[in-house]
């Protein structure tokens, strides 16, 4: 594996408060109660920009291949400069799955900010057809990445939420 250098790609955009973590979680999970008034899957993704307060794109989760976080990542990516996106921060309650971390880190989203694992998901709806999640975390991904994404999550104080809401979810389908 190549590597940059991490002086090549500096972090930028304003770290995030524990605050606003918990706040832009919660409306990632807002956007996973519309996903599933639409008849999706309970997932939700917002883009938030520099300054950790603009709400710049929110996008539910649409399909097994169209994930809220990469068609969100796919609508950045063709809506803002990759300098740009570098800066701003992807929220979702959810961790990412490998598809959706390798789009937000082709999209060049600097920072990704989860509530509960992939592996949470998992345990709480077992092996169900409609959500075969795979043993690969967003984690492994962005390590494997020749930019630094900084990724943070899980979020303790969204776990319980996040999980009551998908077990309900896939305990009725």
């Amino acid at each position: 594996m190549i590597t940059a250098p991490e002086s090549a790609f500096p972090a930028q955009g304003l770290v995030p408060t524990r605050e606003q973590i918990i706040r832009h979680l919660r409306r990632s999970n807002d956007v996973a109660r519309r996903a599933m008034a639409l008849g999706h899957h309970p997932f939700g993704a917002i883009l938030v920009g520099p300054d950790q307060e603009t709400v710049l794109l929110e996008q539910c989760n649409i399909d097994t291949v169209n994930h809220a976080e990469s068609t969100l990542a796919r609508v950045a990516a063709s809506n803002f400069t990759p300098d740009f996106l570098w800066s701003c921060t992807l929220y979702t309650a959810v961790e990412p799955c490998c598809m959706c971390a390798g789009t937000a880190y082709w999209a060049n989203i600097g920072r990704v900010v989860f509530g509960m694992t992939e592996h949470h998901l998992l345990a709480l709806t077992g092996a169900h057809d409609e959500n075969p999640t795979m043993s690969v975390s967003s984690r492994y991904v962005f390590d494997h990445c020749q930019k630094p994404v900084e990724l943070i999550g899980p979020i303790p104080e969204l776990v319980e939420e996040t999980a009551a809401m998908q077990q309900a979810f896939w305990a009725a389908r």
